[in-house]
């Protein structure tokens, strides 16, 4: 099965953590690994959990070969695969998918034909901020037949949908107290090893 037939579904602590992280680094391009499983049926991958992985020199492939070393050892014990991307630009203004964002995700669908890429919409985050935004505040990128990344059409949401319909009331809340001071990333933990990617007080 392709990713043509599959939707694509994110649980509300993976997509917490995704966007915290891109709220802790305004200025930065982010980006992270999506967690997951195709579902018994087989029509749904579900993203179940996300690992922040740099706010800095993003493209360095050492640190990233390292990084997905690392997290596929951690979770395929879990009986977990890494099913795609997360990507937030350095420039609000900016709602492209760039080339290194394009270039992970291909790497990624060498070992999880189905992977997709999730790109911040900084526009539906500022929504959210003012409390006016249901909807993921991510745009779905899924590869067509050509192996070229496309925006999942009409608009994704059909296609890409939020586990928990409460998940941005939650966000909402983290935002207010500025929990994204707590999140931990490969950088993080590459400067001081004491630091945990995994985040596992995050959500305590």
């Amino acid at each position: 099965m392709g990713s043509v037939d599959l939707r694509y579904e994110v649980a509300q602590n993976a997509y917490i953590k995704l966007v915290l992280h891109s709220l802790k680094h305004p200025s930065s391009a982010v980006n992270g690994i999506l967690i997951g499983r195709v579902s018994p049926s087989n029509d749904t991958v579900e993203i179940t959990d996300a690992v922040p992985l740099f706010h800095s020199h993003i493209p360095l492939l050492p640190q990233l070969e390292i990084s997905l070393i690392l997290i596929e050892e951690y979770f395929s014990a879990k009986g977990l695969n890494i099913v795609g991307y997360f990507h937030a630009n350095e420039r609000s203004d900016d709602h492209e998918l760039g080339g290194v964002a394009k270039n992970i995700g291909d790497h990624i669908c060498r070992y999880f034909p189905q992977a997709a890429i999730l790109l911040l919409d900084n526009k539906k985050l500022e929504g959210l901020k003012k409390s006016k935004e249901r909807g993921a505040v991510m745009q779905l990128y899924l590869r067509d037949a050509s192996k070229n990344w496309k925006l999942a059409q009409p608009d994704g949401n059909s296609r890409f949908s939020l586990k928990e319909p409460s998940a941005n009331l939650v966000l909402s809340d983290y935002i207010s107290s500025e929990k994204w001071n707590n999140i931990v990333d490969f950088d993080d933990h590459l400067d001081d090893i004491s630091k945990d990617w995994l985040n596992p007080g995050l959500f305590n």
